[in-house]
């Protein structure tokens, strides 16, 4: 599938109040947004209270806290907890940010139209009306995140996660609270296996992690050099040539940085386990029939996986 650039969507800065407002697509559910965003307390990258979704991010090099919340079905509001004052081109890449970690460019018409008479995917499509598939717009995070994740369970990784986080990220105090931003590349590379493993990692998730941010602190890996592929398929092509990442992680990476709808992860022993209770069957499906199921959802892979990851929910939850 070939990558498209996307139209940044309307925002309007209102001075009395300090808030942007940024419109939504029809098809956005902000408590489906709510729901992932805190299916573990393990989480240390956001925090949500009261409907309001808190977040440090870094625009310019400086960080700057994000307050998230419903404006109404169509919008949703933007504010700075510090309150200072901040020029378009700041909040335009506050705003292109928050976009992009929700995938609120995205047209879901065609998945829909897709899912509506579909035997497996209509109820889905019903149920979760709405849900987008939450990303990860940092590469070196979600690559990280991917490496992590590997033959794990989901409560283990985000503990990982977190003393990862701590040990190597940069914190800001708000309101009694702590927030962190996701470490960069410079922060590990350097590091030896031996940090890594006093945290629990194994010592090949160790030398894939530093390896990692070696290559991105070369520049010899960035997003913006992979974005300027021809298509998904050649930056797939360019990931499963580094040690540590093979076609699940470079496909999860798909999905969630790079913001292919067609990625699938197909050995993934979550969408295995969703499957096999959508079907009512005694054992998971095999990887020929997996394909065969999803061959009538083709570019479209990303969100049927994302869709039968969220029918797990609270049954297990999602990647």
């Amino acid at each position: 599938m070939t990558i498209r650039q996307q139209d940044m969507l309307n925002f309007k800065y209102e001075e009395i109040t300090g808030c942007t407002l940024v419109d939504v697509p029809y098809a956005f559910s902000y408590n489906e947004t709510l729901l992932y965003l805190t299916r573990s307390t393990m989480e240390c990258l956001h925090h949500v209270e009261n409907r309001h979704i808190y977040k440090l991010i870094e625009i310019e090099h400086e960080p700057i806290l994000i307050e998230i919340s419903e404006s109404d079905a169509s919008t949703i509001w933007i504010r700075l907890v510090d309150s200072l004052p901040r020029d378009r081109t700041v909040w335009e890449s506050i705003v292109h940010y928050v976009q992009e970690w929700f995938d609120l460019h995205r047209d879901l018409a065609p998945f829909y139209h897709i899912a509506a008479n579909d035997p497996l995917l209509s109820k889905l499509a019903t149920d979760y009306y709405g849900m987008r598939i939450i990303g990860v717009p940092d590469l070196f995070e979600a690559l990280c995140w991917a490496v992590i994740g590997q033959q794990i369970n989901l409560t283990f990784a985000y503990t990982l996660k977190k003393r990862f986080v701590e040990a190597f990220g940069k914190p800001m105090e708000w309101n009694s609270r702590t927030y962190w931003l996701f470490p960069k590349p410079e922060d590990v590379a350097s590091i030896l296996v031996d940090d890594l493993k006093k945290l629990q990692f194994t010592s090949k998730k160790a030398e894939y992690i530093i390896h990692i941010a070696q290559l991105m602190q070369q520049g010899e890996l960035s997003k913006h050099a992979l974005l300027s592929s021809s298509d998904f398929k050649a930056i797939e092509s360019q990931l499963i040539t580094i040690r540590g990442i093979g076609p699940w992680t470079a496909n999860y990476v798909l999905m969630r940085c790079f913001r292919d709808p067609s990625a699938f992860p197909i050995g993934d022993a979550a969408l295995q386990t969703a499957l096999k209770l959508l079907l009512n069957r005694s054992q998971k499906p095999s990887l020929d029939e997996i394909k065969q199921l999803f061959f009538p959802w083709k570019e479209w892979e990303a969100y049927a996986v994302f869709y039968l990851w969220r029918s797990l929910t609270p049954v297990d939850a999602t990647p």
